[in-house]
């Protein structure tokens, strides 16, 4: 889903006064390349005056290695155009200069914003006075209880049939995993405890969530703190969230601090979405496009990208931060319905092929009819870290043009169970 990364390096977090703190960055590199994505990693070394400040406060540096330097290595085999001046060596200068020129080239971006400006508060060193995740939980709830209109917070006490309590932010590619999971849940015996503030395409994001809860920035005086409130008030053991274009590590840490502060134990869990035709140079001319290794490809350079904010976060909080593969899990799915394995799933892109019941259904790269199951599953697989349960024939899934048969079924499921298996960061063991 994210075809334009932003990043800065990873930013050294420190709690003073039950204020959070961001150590702000020397250098901010943004890169985009429309033709085949590439991502960055994070930069390695802060400001000598920042490096005076975390001395002074004691604060963690920012978590840096030579892997900056391999990665950019790596990205030369891969995109040798970017080197402007042919010398072997890929900089962070060339690297703005490729995607500018990718950009002119194929600026293509549907129905959502791709590119767009991100309030200069984001660099600075802390956030602002007023933000509701620096109050009292006191001042929070009644803020909360106002802008709500008296709805409820939400506090569970601990499952006793093995649930797992989650909130989770999002937009509509993270809705059809949201709206099944109970479901899924349910199939295994259990009351699944899910409370979500999603938004649309950008408005789902994890940055634009942090500053409309918090009431900062573009909602300056205006917050909504729905999950902050309930992150105050009750128990939780999992976030979830989704990603988006321009995505820093720092919009996720902001809330795993924050969440920390509360819920020592929870654990977090970022989905990759998956594959889109913006991939491609421009569309394919059918199908047949689709091949195994292409489907591989299009998947190898979504984990290439979703590391560039997932690994520094992992490295920030060993142990706390895992990946929801469901790039991986949709490609399964492709290369399945290539195959003629997918009853029901009559083609891979219905922009490319024209069928509706496809796996993707739109030029963004909306989940076809059915699909909802199969991130659904993922979604479960990964926060549960075992199979999903079975759940048709014995559920409906009204409006749906596809017949989720049990043959259907059992495929999503080991197609579920695969993806997050063999990958290494979802947390669960092969």
């Amino acid at each position: 889903f994210i075809s334009e990364v932003y990043l800065f390096s990873t930013p050294a977090m420190k709690q003073k006064e039950n204020r959070m703190i961001i150590l702000p960055t020397s250098e901010n590199v943004r890169v985009r390349a429309a033709q085949l994505i590439i991502a960055l990693l994070v930069l390695s070394h802060p400001a000598k005056g920042q490096e005076r400040q975390q001395k002074q406060s004691g604060a963690e540096k920012p978590r840096t290695s030579g892997a900056a330097t391999n990665s950019l290595q790596q990205l030369l085999k891969r995109f040798p155009k970017a080197d402007k001046n042919q010398d072997g060596r890929l900089t962070w200068n060339e690297l703005n200069r490729y995607r500018r020129t990718a950009r002119q080239t194929n600026p293509r971006g549907v129905g959502v914003q791709t590119t767009f400006s991100v309030h200069p508060g984001w660099n600075q060193s802390e956030f602002p006075e007023t933000s509701m995740s620096l109050l009292a939980p006191s001042v929070i709830q009644e803020v909360w209880a106002k802008v709500s209109k008296g709805q409820n917070v939400p506090s569970y006490d601990p499952p006793l049939d093995g649930g797992i309590r989650v909130i989770g932010i999002g937009h509509s590619f993270m809705a059809p995993g949201y709206k099944t999971l109970p479901t899924i849940s349910s199939a295994a015996g259990i009351d699944q405890r899910l409370y979500t503030h999603l938004g649309g395409g950008m408005t789902g994001s994890a940055r634009y969530k942090w500053e409309q809860e918090n009431g900062i920035f573009q909602f300056d005086g205006k917050p909504f703190p729905k999950i902050i409130a309930a992150v105050t008030e009750g128990k939780w053991d999992a976030m979830v969230f989704g990603p988006y274009f321009n995505d820093r590590p720092a919009y996720f840490a902001c809330w795993i601090n924050f969440c920390l502060r509360y819920q020592p134990e929870m654990k977090f869990y970022l989905s990759d979405a998956w594959p889109q035709l913006s991939q491609f140079s421009k569309n394919p001319a059918s199908e047949d496009a689709f091949t195994e290794a292409t489907l591989d490809r299009l998947g190898q350079e979504r984990r290439e990208l979703s590391s560039t904010v997932l690994n520094p976060l992992k490295a920030r909080y060993p142990g706390k931060v895992f990946l929801v593969p469901t790039s991986d899990a949709m490609v399964l799915a492709a290369k399945a319905q290539r195959r003629g394995e997918l009853p029901g799933i009559d083609g891979v892109h219905r922009v490319i092929g024209g069928k509706a019941n496809s796996i993707w259904r739109d030029q963004l790269g909306h989940l076809g009819p059915g699909l909802e199951w199969l991130e659904g599953y993922v979604f479960y697989s990964t926060l549960y870290q075992k199979p999903p349960p079975a759940v048709f024939p014995n559920a409906t899934a009204p409006g749906s043009t596809v017949a989720i048969t049990q043959e259907l079924d059992q495929k999503f499921r080991n197609l579920a169970w695969k993806a997050v298996q063999e990958n290494p960061n979802s947390g669960v063991s092969k």
